[in-house]
């Protein structure tokens, strides 16, 4: 099984090449339900995979000019408080025992991977959803206390079940800063960066991290993105986008039956 856990780190990684997002969303489920980790520190590990993978791709796109640096920091500060907050404060206050429904107790464990299926369902709609970037790139004002707003909306959620985001990053981006869907694309790997692995400093006031385990585990990540990266010349990843959307519908839907049943 921890092979089996080594090749989806690989897979997260191409996955994050070829569509710019959308991977993370697995790290969880593969930290969880193939390596046997606790959820809660199966989210605290996914921010720091899903930040160092996303910044390979930053510098990346850093280098080809996509990355739109003004208004990533903008978006990445309150999300970076955001998720600061969600994982020094929030998650250790959860109670151990949530509530009961007709004698079946909802503990913290099951009640963050419920959260995190209904996140992996809203990601998947909009991917199957897809979007016309021809309508959607001529807004052209940069409307920054909605972005505000959002980037620490987003820090909120995603740093409570340790996913990138960029499923509802990149639409903000569009439809509050103008950016064209490539240039949003490549600038909210600059934010996953950076709210991820300055929000994984409160885990680290608040866990044992395993490093050795995790620097491996990011290094396949990683590799899979170098991977990714590549056959994106020669795969159009907006096409992948919509059957990957489908796979992470299904994988919600799992998650959700597998916790409650």
């Amino acid at each position: 099984m921890e092979i089996v856990g080594y090749v989806g780190a690989i897979i997260i990684g191409v996955i994050l090449g070829l569509i710019g997002g959308g991977g993370s969303i697995l790290t969880v489920p593969i930290f969880v339900y193939i390596l046997g980790i606790n959820p809660v520190l199966a989210t605290a590990y996914s921010l720091f995979v899903v930040g160092a993978t996303a910044l390979v791709g930053a510098i990346r796109n850093a280098q080809n000019q996509l990355v739109d640096f003004r208004t990533g920091f903008i978006f990445a500060c309150p999300a970076f408080i955001g998720v600061y907050i969600a994982r020094r404060f929030l998650l250790p206050a959860i109670p151990d025992e949530l509530f009961s429904i007709q004698g079946v107790l909802v503990n913290k464990d099951m009640g963050i991977m419920i959260f995190f299926a209904l996140i992996m369902f809203v990601a998947a709609f909009f991917m199957i959803k897809g979007r016309n970037e021809s309508e959607l790139s001529e807004v052209v004002s940069y409307n920054y206390p909605v972005l505000i707003l959002e980037g620490l909306t987003v820090g909120l959620l995603t740093g409570i079940v340790g996913a990138g985001g960029g499923f509802l990053i990149i639409p903000a981006l569009v439809l509050f800063a103008g950016l064209k869907m490539k240039k949003a694309v490549a600038t909210s790997l600059m934010i996953i960066a950076i709210k991820s692995l300055l929000g994984f400093i409160g885990d680290i006031q608040n866990f044992d991290i395993e490093w050795n385990f995790l620097l491996s585990f990011t290094a396949f990540s990683v590799l899979g993105i170098f991977i990714g990266i590549y056959f994106s010349q020669f795969i159009e990843g907006h096409k992948l986008k919509k059957s990957f959307g489908w796979f992470v519908l299904v994988m919600s839907i799992y998650i959700l039956v597998k916790e409650i049943i």
